[in-house]
């Protein structure tokens, strides 16, 4: 088990700036963005300055996909299908401990129902 310190990322103008500028970010701490339905969820790295992993994961905390992002790009980053979670780490956080697609997340988060 992997116990998580996580910013939520609840509003539009949290979601708009998530980590951006931040120079660094401990190994156990990420950020939870959360949308109020599920989507086609597409991130990039404008302004953000370490390479992050973002796992896009559905309702009930399973991760539908990851994808690696490159600091400062504006490169896009999709869910392979509509979700309403991603959580940012630092890249290779996922790859270190072997968690793939698939791994179900614990939370309160994922146990309730959508507004």
């Amino acid at each position: 088990m992997h116990r998580l310190d996580v910013q939520l990322a609840q509003t539009p103008q949290q979601r708009q700036i998530g980590l951006m500028w931040r120079q660094d970010m401990p190994q156990h701490e990420g950020m939870l963005f959360v949308f109020e339905q599920a989507a086609t969820q597409c991130f990039w790295m404008r302004n953000t300055l370490i390479p992050l992993t973002a796992a896009f994961v559905a309702d009930d905390g399973t991760i539908v996909n990851l994808a690696d992002m490159k600091a400062q790009s504006d490169d896009s980053h999709c869910s392979a299908q509509p979700v309403r979670f991603v959580l940012e780490m630092n890249q290779a956080w996922f790859a270190k401990r072997q968690i793939k697609p698939g791994y179900k997340l614990g939370g309160e988060v994922f146990t309730q129902r959508p507004r």
